[in-house]
């Protein structure tokens, strides 16, 4: 029973950059790397059609830190109107004043 080997990302875009050089043929470089040539081909054609997105957008901790940012704005105002509801309520006496 063979079992399928995984790539990290960091691994494929060392390989597809080094196809991209065009330094060494396919079968050197899946020689060196120990991949087959046809993953290195796929690599490569990822690589090079993908390429443009890193520049266009922000990366992902950028966008990942700015949704963490806009939650937390959120949850900011939703704690703010609870205690202004939970305030007003006891005011009005239908909801009884807690202990803080």
């Amino acid at each position: 029973m063979t079992h399928k080997k995984k790539y990290t990302a960091s691994f494929k875009a060392q390989v597809a950059i080094e196809a991209i050089k065009e330094s060494e043929t396919l079968s050197e470089l899946s020689r060196r790397f120990e991949v087959h040539p046809q993953l290195i081909s796929n690599w490569k054609r990822e690589f090079l059609s993908r390429g443009a997105e890193i520049f266009s957008s922000k990366a992902p901790d950028e966008e990942a830190a700015l949704r963490e940012k806009l939650l937390y704005e959120k949850i900011g105002r939703l704690e703010v109107e609870v205690d202004f509801c939970k305030r007003a309520s006891e005011k009005l006496g239908i909801l009884k004043p807690s202990k803080r």
